[in-house]
């Protein structure tokens, strides 16, 4: 994308909606209660959920656990895709 000034932007790509085919499982690190199934690309830990990512969502309000009430992510625009910021230590995945 140029700009008037010749400065350029450039165009972050979206993830893949399809996805990796590993399917993990999302839990509340304090009161152990399933909050989604999730497809995980890579080993690494979990940073961040892309909402198109999430199989099963077992949550009634956007990264609160219903079991808790614990805040364990907020909403967030990746790469111009909606997603869920992880709290840190807040969720265990398996």
């Amino acid at each position: 994308m140029k700009f008037k000034n010749g400065a350029t932007k450039l165009a972050m790509a979206k993830p893949n909606p399809k996805g990796p085919v590993r399917t993990v499982q999302i839990y509340c690190a304090k009161c152990k209660f399933q909050l989604f199934k999730y497809r995980k690309g890579g080993k690494g830990a979990l940073v961040k959920c892309f909402k198109e990512r999430i199989v099963e969502d077992y949550t009634e309000k956007e990264g609160i656990c219903p079991s808790c009430k614990g805040q364990f992510a907020r909403n967030a625009m990746i790469r111009g895709a909606p997603a869920f910021k992880i709290v840190g230590g807040k969720v265990h995945m398996k």
